[in-house]
């Protein structure tokens, strides 16, 4: 296993106070999503424990949260292996997330503070940003941002956690099967959700979400009929 000191430490929001085991599963989340841990490798708690500087307890204890988010399978007397990508599982994925991210960005455009409203038009330039500089780790970065202000935004804590696991396997999804023409649209669809959001714009923010949802569907399918042509 190689050495991810570098990519834990890029890929931290912020660890300051955070439980371990969050942090564990933020990091290995992060492995899994930029294939530093393939499809198919086998995860070793002992190597993971050294490599991360921390206890086999949080490691443990993120593999579970990866196994219910289906980013790992667990065997007993086998180990422990990383599931696959799979297209039609997305497809699918994205039939449940449609209603629920206009749920997320309906509740975020009446609760979110002041202070979040300022905060995601940045997060949105931040995307583009990324966007334009072709930098797929930057953006898938920044991309999780985005979901995890966004959901914070609805204070409604079962939203937090019902699609922490969606945008988790969206973001493994699409870092692995889209190209990189594709993301300047998309963060400009992010960007339109998160400016309506801050102007308190509900009814803007989901018609934005759901031109979101149809992007990230044609991409999916392109990328299903890819697949089923043999290219």
């Amino acid at each position: 296993m190689k050495k991810i000191k570098a990519v834990a430490q890029q890929s931290d929001i912020s660890t300051v106070g955070e439980p371990l085991t969050d942090i564990a599963f933020r990091r290995l989340e992060d492995m899994i999503t930029t294939r530093k841990l393939p499809p198919g490798s086998m995860v070793s708690e002992v190597q993971l424990a050294s490599e991360l500087e921390m206890g086999r307890t949080p490691i443990r204890e993120a593999l579970q949260r990866l196994r219910q988010i289906g980013f790992v399978e667990m065997h007993p007397r086998r180990g422990t292996f990383v599931c696959g990508v799979d297209v039609q599982h997305q497809l699918e994925l994205l039939e449940v997330r449609r209603p629920l991210e206009e749920l997320v960005v309906r509740c975020a455009a009446i609760r979110a503070t002041q202070a979040e409203r300022e905060e995601l038009p940045k997060l949105g330039e931040k995307m583009m940003e990324a966007a334009n500089r072709e930098s797929i780790d930057d953006y898938i970065y920044a991309g999780r941002e985005v979901h995890e202000a966004e959901v914070k935004a609805t204070h409604n804590a079962m939203l937090v956690a019902t699609m922490q696991a969606i945008h988790a396997q969206s973001r493994r999804f699409y870092w692995s099967m889209a190209q990189v023409r594709t993301y300047q649209e998309g963060a400009a669809h992010h960007k339109e959700v998160l400016t309506a959001i801050a102007a308190r714009d509900a009814t803007t923010a989901v018609e934005a979400v759901r031109g979101l949802m149809q992007f990230l569907e044609e991409v999916t399918r392109a990328t299903l009929d890819t697949y089923s042509s043999g290219r």
